[in-house]
């Protein structure tokens, strides 16, 4: 476990491709998703990542109905929904990586966790919020919780 106290959670939103690698895949990703589980960090969601993850689950992976359904319900369960109420247009070569960001600056979250090397991740940062890969927030997280400086 992170902290003893869970006071000092990071407030995080995981982008859909990290939802994907955790969920199928071992590595990186799925250490973060499993900060989710054991509620070490609160994760920040919006109705367009929750659609983008049970479309691409379901067309991309293959997963059953079923499956799709229990994973967002659980999903739900132990995020926070946010309906983002501005728009951002900051990346022009793919518009779906804007509702990230929406979500992060809806949320006021303080990490956005991406795997997007092409238009997330060179960003580095927006509006305050650091968009890192998910082993930097792991090494990250640790650090921060090691030093109490949340």
């Amino acid at each position: 476990m992170l902290a003893e106290n869970k006071t000092f959670r990071p407030k995080v939103v995981i982008d859909t491709n990290v939802f994907f690698s955790g969920l199928n895949f071992k590595g990186a990703p799925r250490e973060v998703l499993d900060l989710i589980w054991r509620g070490e960090i609160e994760v920040y969601i919006s109705p367009f990542i929750l659609k983008e993850l049970r479309e691409t689950l379901e067309k991309d992976f293959d997963w059953g109905r079923e499956r799709i359904e229990t994973t967002i319900e659980r999903i739900k369960k132990e995020t926070i929904q946010v309906a983002p109420t501005i728009k951002i247009s900051v990346i022009k070569q793919k518009e779906a990586d804007n509702r990230i960001l929406e979500c992060g600056v809806g949320g006021k979250v303080r990490y956005i966790v991406s795997g997007d090397k092409r238009h997330l991740l060179p960003l580095k940062e927006y509006k305050g919020i650091k968009i890192v890969s998910p082993a930097q927030f792991l090494s990250i997280i640790f650090r921060e919780t090691s030093s109490g400086s949340f």
